[in-house]
């Protein structure tokens, strides 16, 4: 799904435009997002942008920042009223509508044209038109295409190439993962020719850590990391009274599941944490282990092949007991892993 002459023509006209990104947003959401945002003001847009809950703190930094409105209760007439009013909806980073929370039904409903950029596998049939690739590394990566193939890259600031260039490094793992292409190296490579600063992208968004961050990480991983060698498995699971006990705020958990992984044998790793209303898996995996198809078939969830999320509405102890219960069924796949 590449419509990119038809959004083109949608971007020719100034309107109001209302981006928005899925729940808890990363550094492709928010950089997509913002890099978006900025090139749309230039040309002629008024651009509002929306996300469904807060984010963290070390992704403040990026230009556009101070305009964003993240949604709770005591905003939802004015953000409702935004959504209303909007000619045009930019959805980034997110393929199904139960991905921004409360925002959801005010989009759907919506009269806006909506626009999906993302790449997410199986992407929820509810935008009027699509920049959809799975095989792209980060929305990021999409949102340069379409602004280089609008004829628009001069258009591209460093502000904007900052924000562009912060998806594109975090969704590729600092550019180790697999879905670092040649496309992704010259991506940014002509992001660095705008003589962006990337040590200090780099700095701020992973060199940028709270003590309570700290101290809850030091006690994950002493007390709370296990490690299942028969699978190659590694887990951690949260309670919320240990979140609060270490203060975490938005964004204090993202990445911690990476820590499960690098784990000496270990080719799948989860992070299970109590959000109140339901549990948060993360999963990550390499080689050709799919947590994707884990997460879908037993944790509505989806994501990428070695990156995916799920979520369940039994209890921390319920739901730790199922994937330890559903880990046989992949036994023989993980231990092939290398």
């Amino acid at each position: 799904m590449q419509d990119i002459e038809a959004i083109g023509a949608v971007i020719g006209q100034a309107q109001t435009v209302l981006i928005t990104t899925h729940q808890n947003p990363d550094a492709d959401a928010m950089g997509s997002s913002l890099g978006l945002a900025g090139y749309l003001r230039k040309k002629g847009h008024h651009v509002t942008v929306i996300t469904p809950t807060d984010y963290s703190q070390n992704l403040h930094w990026m230009a556009g920042n101070d305009g964003v409105i993240a949604f709770d209760e005591k905003l939802r007439v004015s953000v409702s009223q935004l959504i209303a009013e909007a000619d045009v909806i930019f959805c980034l980073d997110f393929s199904s509508l139960d991905r921004i929370r409360e925002l959801a039904p005010l989009v759907r409903q919506s009269r806006a044209r909506k626009i999906l950029i993302d790449h997410h596998l199986e992407p929820e049939s509810f935008a009027d038109l699509a920049l959809w690739d799975p095989t792209a590394a980060a929305t990021a990566e999409l949102v340069f295409q379409l602004i280089v193939a609008l004829g628009d890259k001069d258009l591209i600031d460093i502000p904007i190439a900052e924000c562009l260039y912060s998806g594109l490094m975090t969704d590729t793992g600092s550019f180790r993962h697999p879905n670092t292409t040649g496309n992704v190296h010259r991506m940014a490579a002509e992001l660095v020719d705008l003589k962006i600063d990337v040590s200090s992208i780099h700095r701020r968004i992973f060199d940028n850590v709270t003590i309570d961050k700290f101290r809850l990480l030091g006690y994950v991983l002493n007390e709370k990391l296990r490690v299942l060698p028969e699978y190659k498995f590694a887990y951690i699971t949260l309670t919320d009274a240990e979140l609060k006990r270490y203060r975490s705020k938005t964004g204090d958990t993202e990445g911690m599941v990476n820590y499960a992984l690098a784990v000496e044998g270990v080719v799948m790793a989860a992070i299970l944490i109590d959000r109140n209303d339901e549990i948060r898996i993360s999963f990550r995996s390499i080689g050709n282990f799919s947590v994707r198809d884990l997460a879908n078939k037993h944790f509505d969830g989806g994501g990428h092949r070695n990156a995916s999320g799920g979520r369940s509405k039994l209890s921390l102890a319920e739901t730790e007991q199922k994937l330890l219960t559903v880990l046989p069924e992949y036994q023989q796949l993980l231990l092939e892993t290398v």
